[in-house]
């Protein structure tokens, strides 16, 4: 049953996602209700009620499912146990498997593999010798990926063989936390589909992005993705698989590696809406963050087609400079995340670049 006009979504996390999802929901004409530990959070600024809380703070929590008709959540890190609480006495979507897998990077390894969808070389490291016979089969080369929170390519430590400076690095963090190595793998681009499904099963998913990172944080996604319209086709394919087999409601990112054949190797996905999706708000009739909250609050979904070609870049830290120059960009959408702090690093807004959708 969808939820009624004035209906309350609440959402664990009160970042930009938590912000663009209130903005969606009062289109809609629903309520929200945002908990977040920061109470400069910058989605409170959209939101009917706030609490300020910790995420596993179980009288906040509690607050929140007073107020609230359904639960979502805009990041991955948010504790499980609490949630599985959460959700014995009103619906909590995306579900809990997924954000369970989600949440380990091994976990999430062998849900791909277990079907039959192509990941990098992984092996499960927990000490300084695992991680060692592990290099002997990737000729010395991989990445080193704490299993749990990482993020923004936080937790990482690339090695090349005979870097005994990053080895050692390495070495120390596989003593503390559980850990994978990646094995490399040489793609050509990397892509990402962003996909959702509705409480009845309905599916849709936007047209792959053409990413670029830098210093493991997304800089740039462009639409249309430099790839054939049969790895396009099988991109979404890919994402429908993902999210049949979740039993998912709502919208994910899924990222993939294409290789030089066209083959796609997947990266890894987020249960919820995504930041290489920004794009969606400018070029497309309804956003990814919109897609979200129709599908949370039982909506039909919409169809996920563009208008224009585009290119979303992030605006990281001293990004924010470049800001009075877009204000006289026609064809140039700004949306700034009300960050009361600039700081090196941080995602402070988006823009995204709009250009006449070619056949």
């Amino acid at each position: 049953m969808a939820l009624q006009p004035l209906g309350t979504i609440g959402i664990v996390g009160g970042g930009q996602l938590g912000r663009m999802l209130a903005m969606a929901a009062s289109r809609l004409g629903f309520r929200t209700a945002i908990l977040d530990p920061q109470e400069n959070a910058p989605a409170f600024q959209q939101a009917l009620h706030r609490i300020v809380a910790p995420y596993d703070d179980i009288v906040g929590l509690q607050k929140l499912a007073e107020l609230s008709d359904v639960i979502t959540y805009e990041f991955e890190n948010v504790p499980v146990t609490a949630f599985r609480e959460l959700g014995t006495t009103l619906p909590v979507y995306p579900g809990l498997r997924a954000l369970e897998i989600s949440q380990d990077r091994l976990i999430e390894k062998n849900f791909f593999n277990e079907l039959g969808i192509a990941t990098a070389p992984y092996f499960d490291i927990n000490d300084v010798s695992s991680l060692k016979n592990a290099l002997s089969s990737t000729s010395g080369e991989g990445i080193v990926k704490i299993r749990r929170l990482g993020y923004d390519g936080k937790g990482q430590i690339r090695l090349a063989p005979e870097d005994q400076t990053s080895l050692k690095s390495a070495g120390e963090l596989v003593q503390s936390v559980p850990c994978i190595l990646e094995g490399m793998v040489g793609f050509e681009r990397e892509v990402s589909v962003i996909a959702a499904r509705g409480t009845d099963g309905q599916t849709v998913c936007f047209e792959p992005a053409e990413n670029v990172h830098r210093e493991g944080i997304l800089r740039t996604s462009t639409v249309p993705a430099n790839i054939t319209s049969k790895t396009a086709a099988k991109a979404t394919d890919i994402a429908e698989q993902v999210l049949a087999a979740l039993d998912y409601v709502g919208v994910t990112g899924i990222e993939f590696f294409v290789m030089d054949n066209g083959e796609l190797i997947v990266n890894e996905f987020a249960p919820r809406v995504h930041n290489s999706g920004h794009w969606s708000e400018a070029a497309c009739a309804v956003s990814q963050f919109e897609q979200h909250i129709r599908a949370v609050s039982g909506l039909r979904l919409a169809h996920p087609g563009r208008h224009s070609d585009c290119i979303m870049e992030n605006l990281i830290g001293d990004d924010m400079d470049k800001v009075p120059g877009f204000l006289g960009d026609s064809n140039v959408l700004i949306h700034l995340y009300g960050k009361s702090e600039t700081r090196p690093g941080r995602k402070m807004g988006h823009i995204t670049r709009l250009s006449p959708k070619q056949a």
